[in-house]
C-alpha cells in the first residue's frame, strides 16, 4: 500500500468516527438509494419522472373538506421528496420507518418536491 492510500484509507476511517449517527444513517440511505437505481432526491426537478428509494420519516393523513390525503416524507439521505395520495386515508404498508421506491412525476409544492399518486413498491422488512 503506497501513501497516498494509507493517507485516503485513515481520513476515511477518522470520519467514520466523528461522524454523528445522522450523517451515518443518511450515507447508508444514500448508498441504499443508489443500489435500487435510485435518483438522489437532491437531484430531482420539477417536471422529471423519477424513481427514488428511501424510508419515510413521517405519515400524515390531512382531512380536507372536499379530498382527503395521505402525505409521507421520504428520505433518501440527500433531501425530502413528500409523496401524496389524494382520496386516501390509509394505505396497508405506508408507516414511518418502511423503506420504499416510488416513481412519478415531481412537483414543486411550498418550496418542497412532492410526487402526487406515486407508484410505489415496498422493501420488505429488515
Amino acid at each position: 500500500m503506497s501513501t497516498d492510500e494509507s493517507r485516503v484509507s485513515l481520513r476515511g476511517i477518522l470520519r467514520r468516527l466523528t461522524a454523528s449517527e445522522a450523517e451515518i444513517e443518511a450515507q447508508e440511505l444514500r448508498r441504499e438509494s443508489a443500489e435500487s437505481g435510485g435518483v438522489p432526491a437532491r437531484q430531482c426537478m420539477r417536471g422529471q419522472v423519477v424513481s427514488v428509494a428511501g424510508r419515510l420519516r413521517t405519515v400524515v393523513y390531512t382531512p380536507r373538506t372536499n379530498l382527503p390525503t395521505l402525505e409521507a416524507d421520504l428520505y433518501d439521505g440527500s433531501d425530502v421528496v413528500t409523496l401524496v395520495w389524494l382520496g386516501r386515508r390509509h394505505i396497508v404498508g405506508i408507516e414511518p420507518g418502511r423503506h420504499l421506491t416510488a416513481r412519478g412525476r415531481v412537483a414543486v409544492r411550498d418550496d418542497r418536491k412532492v410526487i402526487y399518486n406515486p407508484y410505489y413498491e415496498l422493501e420488505s422488512p429488515k
